[in-house]
C-alpha cells in the first residue's frame, strides 16, 4: 500500500474517531436533564442536583474544546511535516538509532504535554476549583508534571531503548523479546507500584489501630483473606474526591484507602467498600486483567513486527527517512481501531467484574452499607446519574450507579 493511501487512512481514522467521540459526548449531554431514577432520589437535594448538572455541562463543553485542539494539532503535524521536523532535530544531535528515537519521542511527549498544560491548568484551578474539588497547589501541580516527565523518561525511555535494541539484534523477531520484557515489567509494577511509584507523588501511612482496623481485620479473617497491608493515602492534598484500590498479590497484596474516603464514609461503609475490593481478588479479576493485558500486548507487538519494516508506514506520517520510531507512530494510529474494539471488550468484562465484586461484598458482608457508600461517593464527586447507554457501552469501566444498586438489591 502506497504511503499516500496510508496517509489518507490515518487522517480518516483520526477524524472518524473524533466525530464518534463528539457524537457520544453529545448524546450523553442530552441525558443530563433526564429525571433521576427513583432509587437515586436521595443522592442529591435540589441545589446539589443543579450543581451536578452545571458541573457536567461545563466539563462537556471543555471536553469538546480540548479534543478539538488535540485533533487540530495532530492533523497539523501530519499535514505540515511536524514529525519530519522533529525527526530532523533528533538526527541533527546524533545518528545513533536508539538515541534518535528517544529524542524524537521525548520532544513529542514533552511538547504535547506543554501544549496541553494550559487546558489541564484551567481544568484544575478553574473548573475543579469552582466546584470545590481542587486541593492542589500550583507548586504541586507543576512538581507533579516534572516528576511525571522524569518517570516517563526513565521507565518509558528505558523500555523503548531495549525494544529498539531487540529490533536491531533480532530483526522482526524482536516482538518476542520485547513481549517478555514488557510482561515481566507489568508483573513487577503490579507487585511493587504502591511501594516504588506511589511514594513519589503521595504519602502512605499504615491504618492506625482502632475500631476501623479491627472491623476490617475481622471481616478479612471471616472470609479467609490474609491482609496485613492496609494503607491510607493523602489524596486530599490534590482533590476532595475519594477512592480505594487493591494492588499486588501474594505477600505484596495491599489495600489503599484515600483519606477522603475515611472522612466521607462511616466505618461499616468503608468495610463494605473493602469487601468489594476483596471480591475482585477472590474472583481472580486482578490476575485475569494482568493476563489479558500481557496477551493483548503480545498480539499488538506481533502485528507491529509485520509493519515495522515497511518504509511506507514512516512515509505516511511525513518522515522521509524510514525508522522504527516513525513507523511506531504511524502504526499506533493505524492500530487504534483495533485498540478501540479490544477496549470495548475489556470495558464490558470490567463492568461484569464490578457486578461480581458487588455480589461478593453483598454475600459476605452486607448490601446496604455498600449501597449507601456508592451513593455518598457519587454525591461527593457530582457523578452523572443518567448517562446515555451508548456512552456507558463505549467508555464505562464500571456500571452506572443505578445499575449497581439494582443489582445489589436483587
Amino acid at each position: 500500500m502506497e504511503s499516500n493511501n496510508l496517509f489518507y487512512i490515518i487522517i480518516a481514522i483520526l477524524v472518524l474517531q473524533f466525530l464518534i467521540e463528539t457524537l457520544l459526548d453529545y448524546l450523553n449531554s442530552q441525558k443530563f436533564r433526564d429525571p433521576v431514577p427513583e432509587e437515586l432520589n436521595d443522592v442529591f437535594d435540589q441545589n446539589e442536583y443543579v450543581k451536578s448538572q452545571n458541573y457536567k455541562r461545563i466539563n462537556h463543553r471543555f471536553g469538546i474544546l480540548t479534543s478539538t485542539f488535540s485533533l487540530i494539532l495532530t492533523l497539523s503535524f501530519l499535514i505540515f511535516g511536524g514529525f519530519e521536523w522533529i525527526d530532523g532535530m533528533a538526527r541533527a544531535v546524533t545518528d545513533n538509532a536508539i538515541l534518535v528515537a528517544l529524542l524524537f519521542f521525548g520532544i513529542i511527549m514533552i511538547g504535547s504535554d506543554v501544549a496541553g498544560t494550559p487546558f489541564s491548568y484551567y481544568h484544575t484551578f478553574v473548573i475543579e476549583e469552582k466546584f470545590g474539588f481542587n486541593k492542589t497547589s500550583k507548586k504541586l501541580f507543576f512538581l507533579d508534571k516534572l516528576k511525571g516527565w522524569a518517570m516517563t523518561a526513565v521507565l518509558g525511555g528505558g523500555i523503548l531503548a531495549l525494544i529498539i535494541w531487540f529490533f536491531q539484534w533480532a530483526g522482526t523477531d524482536f516482538w518476542i523479546y520485547a513481549w517478555g520484557v514488557i510482561a515481566l515489567f507489568s508483573v513487577f509494577m503490579n507487585l511493587f507500584y504502591s511501594k516504588l511509584i506511589v511514594p513519589l507523588f503521595n504519602k502512605q501511612t499504615p491504618l492506625e489501630e482502632g475500631s476501623l482496623k479491627s472491623k476490617i481485620e475481622g471481616y478479612a479473617k471471616k472470609v479467609g483473606f490474609e491482609l496485613k497491608n492496609i494503607f491510607i493515602i493523602d489524596g486530599s492534598k490534590r482533590s476532595t474526591k475519594a477512592n480505594a484500590y487493591f494492588s499486588g498479590f501474594g505477600k505484596e497484596k495491599r489495600v489503599t484507602l484515600y483519606d477522603t474516603l475515611i472522612h466521607d464514609l462511616e466505618e461499616e461503609e468503608i468495610v463494605a467498600v473493602l469487601a468489594h475490593e476483596v471480591g475482585h481478588y477472590k474472583r481472580k479479576h486482578i490476575v485475569f486483567n494482568l493476563t489479558a493485558s500481557v496477551v493483548l500486548t503480545g498480539i499488538t507487538l506481533f502485528i507491529l513486527s509485520i509493519f515495522i519494516n515497511n518504509p511506507q508506514v514512516s512515509l505516511a506520517i511525513g518522515v522521509s527517512t524510514p525508522s522504527f520510531h516513525a513507523a511506531l507512530i504511524g502504526f499506533g494510529i493505524l492500530y487504534s481501531p483495533i485498540s478501540e474494539v479490544t477496549g470495548l471488550v475489556m470495558n464490558y468484562l470490567s463492568r461484569k467484574f464490578e457486578y461480581e465484586a458487588d455480589d461478593y461484598a453483598k454475600n459476605t458482608f452486607a448490601a446496604m452499607p455498600l449501597i449507601s457508600s456508592l451513593k455518598k461517593l457519587s454525591k461527593n464527586s457530582l457523578s452523572n446519574l443518567t448517562p446515555h447507554p451508548a456512552y456507558v457501552f463505549m467508555h464505562y469501566s464500571h456500571p452506572p450507579l443505578i445499575a449497581r444498586i439494582r443489582n445489589l438489591k436483587a
